[in-house]
């Protein structure tokens, strides 16, 4: 640091704040105008609201009413439409039984399975129907339901079931069945019945739709199946698959005396179909009075739940986005599937879990491919629908959503259901909403309107004087531009004259104390960084940095103090001014920042207030540009000048020194060294220390010149020093 200082102005210049003042304060509390429109801003949002609470509930409780008459006329169609199709069913069965197609079938069937029972069964045969069971049955089954199965407990128990199912079964996909074969081929009589009778029954169960056809005989023997699975020979009464709803509805059609009895089931999971839920239609075969077996139908759950989603067309028949239908038991789940389930089965398992079903019992859906005897539906609704009542309420449903629910039961033979049409009342309500919107919307332009006109009515009588008051706000925010329209000749008048006279006095003081306020501030900023000013803006006592990798040029213009024998004071001046000028051009256009200058003397670094890794090649080019312009100005003038500079690099610190008179320094070995490097040689050059050298060398050549000592005392240390010796 040199003796060198320049003085700058004091008071640190703080920024202009100012805070706009308050409203006096006045004894009334309010004024005429606020008054007014407080009694206006009442009267006409409590007219609004009182109109607006009306309409909106005449809007919800007509909205609701809509929305569940839109319920209850889903839920009667959907009824209509499950009755119908279940007593079209009912007569169907009855056609099919009492015709001599099927009193015929089962006359063959059984006369061909009862030759089937001392049919050898060769150990191939055996074999073969045991790894069906194995390796196609139970792993489908248990993929599907979780199921464990004991194979060896399913396995046929005669000769003629493991006969067929040899030959019919086994050697088939558990999926497809052999329904397409009419005949084995074995030449047996059961197979000359399947080629006379198969094509009849497979168009029925093909066309319709239905899960399979069975025919059992007397005894409980199914002596035919459609699709030949593993229930093909099986007895209903004694064999695996007794605990079924199959034998149910088989005993009670055996035990009635009435030929054109139809026995329907409810849905309950069936092994053999994979633990699917299937429900089951059985009617009598035979003559009246003389009863040869039972047909059962197999009833597939995709044609009721094709009934009550409408195929998937929800929106069609009105039941909106999250609106269903849906059939329940008396144990209080499904008989049909959710409308979320088929449409994202992910979105159902998220909202079932947040509602609270088990987590089982949502995996268990997802593995049946469907909510059929699995999902729990429960609430009011349904109890009073098992109970025969009919309504409509509002409660929470099996996805936890509220909804508006309309329910009854279902009038079917053999079983107890109940359904339910449902919506969710975000979605019913949301007419109500908009229409609620609407009203606050209105009542509020109402309000601003009536607002509107009673501050016009208001400003009538106050203008001159508010316009005044504003006048004074805003000289006291600092706008000292504004003026106030003279609109009449009276005392008003005048005193908006005078004011507009105060304020131009002011606007002409602050414009002189603005002029002043920039150029202090071009002074400061040419004096040190934006950073430095803007810290001794805000009055910090001591502002100073460390900086850890800096580069310093302490430069020296040589020759100058004997051009001042030749040039008067402006001369030498503009000679200096000019140097330094293209100096400051060449640091800006390198990244360099001047710290100060001397009187021939110019101190500037690279990576002070702008980190740079290439701080040290920027400062080594900034001296060999600034050698480069001495020499272009002496070729211009004659002069003869030179350029003495030395460079080190490493931390330094900066900051601010003094306090009435302050100036912008920077200190720190690096700057010693520097500063000593560029003294302590007389010859013209630009001098580095071996960490420049160091960081250079690759682009740089030097030659060492000499030493220099840096310190005091015992403290001191000695320096090689370098000199730059290519030309740019």
């Amino acid at each position: 640091m040199t003796d060198t200082e320049t003085e700058l102005p004091v008071g640190h210049d703080a920024e202009h704040r100012r805070t706009t003042p308050r409203r006096r304060w006045r004894p009334s509390g309010f004024s005429v105008q606020s008054k007014l429109l407080l009694m206006l801003l009442l009267t006409s949002v409590v007219s609004a609201a009182v109109v607006g609470f009306i309409g909106y509930q005449s809007g919800q409780s007509s909205l609701r009413a809509s929305v569940f008459d839109r319920l209850t006329e889903l839920r009667e169609t959907s009824t209509r439409q499950t009755e119908r199709q279940a007593k079209e069913l009912q007569d169907t069965m009855a056609v099919y039984s009492r015709g001599a197609t099927a009193v015929t079938a089962m006359r063959e069937f059984k006369r061909g399975f009862a030759e089937l029972a001392d049919e050898s069964v060769s150990p191939e045969q055996a074999e073969q129907v045991s790894e069906y069971y194995s390796e196609e049955f139970k792993p489908l089954v248990e993929k599907r339901s979780d199921t464990e199965l004991d194979v060896a407990g399913l396995l046929p128990q005669s000769n003629a079931q493991t006969y067929l199912q040899s030959i019919y079964t086994a050697p088939y996909d558990s999926e497809t069945y052999s329904i397409e074969v009419d005949d084995a081929g074995d030449g047996s009589a059961w197979s000359a019945a399947s080629r006379r009778h198969h094509d009849f029954f497979r168009d029925m169960v093909t066309r319709f739709g239905y899960d399979d056809v069975m025919l059992i005989d007397l005894d409980g023997t199914v002596v035919y199946t459609a699709y030949r699975g593993v229930d093909l020979g099986t007895n209903i009464l004694t064999g695996p698959y007794r605990e079924s709803s199959l034998t149910t509805a088989f005993e009670l059609v055996t035990s009635s005396h009435d030929d054109d009895t139809v026995i329907a089931t409810d849905f309950a999971h069936y092994l053999p179909s994979h633990n699917e839920p299937v429900a089951w239609l059985m009617s009598p075969i035979g003559e009246p009075g003389r009863i040869e077996g039972v047909f059962a139908l197999q009833y597939p759950i995709a044609t009721l739940n094709s009934i009550v989603t409408a195929d998937g067309d929800w929106e069609e028949v009105g039941t909106g986005a999250t609106g269903e239908v849906f059939l329940a038991g008396p144990d209080g789940k499904m008989r049909t599937d959710s409308r979320l389930f088929l449409e994202d089965p992910e979105r159902y398992r998220e909202a079932a879990l947040a509602s609270g079903t088990p987590l089982d019992v949502v995996e268990q859906a997802l593995q049946l491919g469907g909510t059929t005897l699995v999902q729990p539906v429960g609430g009011e609704g349904f109890e009073r629908a098992q109970r025969g009542e009919t309504g409509t309420l509002v409660q929470r449903d099996y996805l936890g959503n509220e909804v508006l629910m309309a329910y009854g039961p279902v009038s079917m033979p053999g079983v107890h259901w109940s359904i339910a049409a449902k919506i969710d009342t975000a979605e019913a309500f949301a007419p109500v909403r908009a229409f609620t919107r609407n009203l606050v919307l209105s009542t509020v332009g109402i309000i601003f309107l009536v607002c509107l006109a009673s501050m016009f009515l208001a400003r009538m009588f106050v203008r001159p004087l508010r316009a005044l008051e504003t006048g004074t706000q805003r000289i006291s925010a600092g706008h000292f531009d504004t003026t106030l329209p003279v609109t009449s000749r009276d005392e008003f008048g005048d005193l908006t004259s005078a004011f507009n006279e105060m304020t131009r006095n002011l606007r002409l003081k602050e414009e002189l104390i603005a002029q002043q306020r920039k150029e202090n501030d071009e002074l400061l900023l040419s004096l040190m960084p934006a950073t430095v000013v803007e810290r001794y803006r805000e009055g910090d006592e001591v502002v100073a940095q460390d900086h850890h990798n800096v580069t310093v040029l302490f430069a020296d213009i040589v020759g100058l103090d004997a051009l001042s024998t030749q040039l008067d004071s402006n001369e030498l001046l503009s000679v200096v001014n000019r140097l330094f000028q293209q100096f400051d051009a060449a640091a800006e256009h390198l990244g360099v920042e001047r710290v100060r200058t001397m009187r021939s003397g110019y101190l500037a670094s690279c990576g002070l207030n702008v980190p740079r890794l290439d701080n040290t090649g920027r400062t080594v080019d900034f001296a060999i540009e600034m050698d480069q312009i001495i020499r272009r100005f002496n070729a211009e003038t004659g002069y003869d000048l030179a350029l003495r500079a030395g460079i080190d690099t490493g931390p330094v610190s900066s900051g601010l020194v003094g306090r009435t008179n302050i100036i912008y320094d920077m200190w720190g070995s690096a700057v010693n060294l520097a500063f000593e490097a560029q003294r302590g040689l007389s010859q013209p050059g630009i001098y580095v220390t071996s960490a420049v050298r160091d960081a250079t060398r690759e682009s740089r050549h030097f030659v060492e010149t000499g030493e220099v000592t840096v310190g005091r005392g015992s403290t001191t240390v000695t320096e090689p020093i370098w000199r730059l010796t290519e030309k740019s």
